[in-house]
């Protein structure tokens, strides 16, 4: 490593201000960054000193992504030889999924991290590493058979208009990430919906039915059990069947701080509120589905864990957070069960919710200026 610094550090006046490739210093900067720690530090003024920068915690992020992504690699290869009725060693099943989830992860990365580059370039900014958790994110919310043409559409889209066009990291309203599952889900639904997309190179004799799927169509007796879903063992998107293993990522996220464990059990209680309302209404089978079941099928959990404690898309105060964190949950049982259009209506809760999480913290900090001046008329 001594070698690899003293290389950059030789050439790095080459890319700074009159050197020949002034051009690409944040190209630079960022994988010097990526590779190494950065040598800024303040000089005057007050600042908060943290040992978690930018790079950390999203590097973080990806590591408690890796249990959902491992086991998805490896579902995915149980889900195809389970099609066919094949019996293959784990190492066999392993690989047919990791080489069907790599070139995803690949795609994802080159897209959005070359137009983050561009973006970079053309402003004279630096590279943020916001695209490390997007990056991942993206194919762990799809299926394992999209067309990867499909995939590049999606993530320009998401990374330009959901994105750059609000000014870059920290400035989007929206979840990049969500932002390209609905551009999918929208503009190519027979790629993102059906029974045909959720196993790989599936057997036509197979159903490849998700939870939702069946839920959808009214076969509640072949709805997977309890344990199949919580363990993971069920068709779906790449990261998103396996509950026991988004809870790790979770524990991980929390243990760390990274993310708002107010917004997560928030989510998980609006959830099975939404549920219980639904059982005490009892108009149709899907109603009367027990409210935890709603936790673990499709893309909720995930959703809870990663998508909705987004800090910069979600609402900034600690009520807000409650609030927003519920109504989330709620929405997306209530998506599901009342439209049949959208079975996965996490994604679209949690898109809305963007949108109206400043308009929350508004309110939120308008009624606490409301109390403390009746406080002061009170004393006064």
């Amino acid at each position: 490593m001594k070698a690899l610094r003293n290389y950059i550090d030789k050439i790095k006046p080459q890319f700074q201000k009159g050197g020949k490739f002034e051009k690409l210093e944040s190209t630079f900067e960022a994988f010097e960054s990526f590779l190494f720690v950065p040598d800024k530090v303040t000089f005057k003024g007050s600042h908060i000193r943290d040992a978690y920068d930018m790079k950390r915690t999203m590097i973080v992020v990806v590591v408690a992504l890796i249990p959902a992504l491992l086991f998805g690699m490896w579902n995915v290869g149980f889900q195809h030889y389970l099609s066919h009725g094949e019996s293959v060693g784990f190492w066999d099943i392993f690989l047919f999924g990791f080489l069907k989830v790599l070139p995803i992860i690949i795609v994802s990365y080159v897209v959005g991290l070359g137009i983050e580059f561009a973006f970079a370039q053309i402003r004279g900014h630096e590279v943020n590493e916001g695209y490390l958790v997007t990056g991942m994110l993206i194919p762990l919310i799809v299926p394992p058979d999209i067309p990867l043409w499909m995939l590049t559409i999606a993530i320009v889209f998401a990374v330009i208009i959901g994105k750059e066009v609000f000014g870059g990291t920290g400035m989007n309203i929206l979840n990049p990430a969500l932002t390209a599952r609905a551009f999918l889900f929208f503009a190519y639904p027979q790629d993102m919906s059906g029974d045909k997309v959720w196993i790989a190179d599936k057997a036509d004799a197979f159903s490849g039915a998700t939870p939702l799927g069946n839920a959808l169509t009214g076969h509640f007796d072949q709805l997977p059990s309890f344990n199949d879903m919580f363990y993971g063992l069920i068709p779906g998107s790449v990261g998103e069947t396996s509950t026991i293993a988004i809870l790790i990522g979770a524990a991980i996220l929390l243990f760390t701080g990274i993310a708002s464990w107010r917004v997560m059990l928030s989510v998980f209680v609006g959830g099975y509120l939404m549920g219980l309302i639904f059982n005490w209404a009892g108009a149709n089978e899907y109603m009367n589905i027990p409210p935890y079941y709603h936790l673990i099928m499709g893309g909720f959990a995930f959703g809870a864990v990663f998508m909705a404690t987004d800090p910069v898309t979600a609402a900034q105060t600690k009520k807000g957070m409650y609030i927003y964190g519920i109504l989330i949950g709620m929405m997306a049982v209530l998506i599901r069960v009342v439209n049949p259009a959208y079975p996965e209506g996490m994604m679209l809760a949690i898109l809305l919710m963007n949108v109206f999480a400043p308009l929350i913290d508004h309110y939120v900090i308008e009624a606490n200026i409301k109390r403390r001046l009746k406080r002061i008329k009170i004393k006064a």
